[in-house]
């Protein structure tokens, strides 16, 4: 047991933005868009912390706009899913030897990040 006091942040829904014709944060959202779109992307798995490329690469595309491809993934195998199950749980007894205000803070940090300088990028991206 902590032998400190925790200030713990009085849970607090996102405000809702409109998205209106016009308003600032459909701009911002718009121009994120844009620039997302404008490129290829190239998205390796990622496991174990390590980037990993296959010879089988298959096309990205938005969900309303299937004719268009905005990138690339790298297709894994069944060996590919057997290395993420080890590396995840490789990595349990370290999460959770972490205690619940580590925890807790690597999520808060998260929703920070979420709400703040990636909104639009993940608003755009979904």
């Amino acid at each position: 047991m902590a032998d400190a006091f925790y200030k713990i942040p009085f849970p607090q829904n996102e405000p809702v933005w409109s998205y209106a014709p016009g308003s600032p944060e459909r701009a911002s959202v718009e121009k994120v868009l844009a620039e997302m779109g404008s490129g290829t992307l190239d998205a390796p798995m990622v496991i174990g912390g390590k980037e990993i490329r296959t010879d089988d690469k298959r096309p990205m595309s938005p969900p309303h706009d299937h004719q268009r491809v905005i990138g690339h993934y790298h297709r894994g195998t069944s060996a590919h899913v057997q290395q993420a199950v080890d590396a995840a749980l490789a990595a349990k007894p370290a999460w959770e030897a972490l205690s619940w205000e580590h925890r807790a803070a690597i999520f808060l940090k998260a929703a920070d990040l979420l709400a703040g300088p990636f909104r639009d990028r993940m608003n755009a991206a979904t």
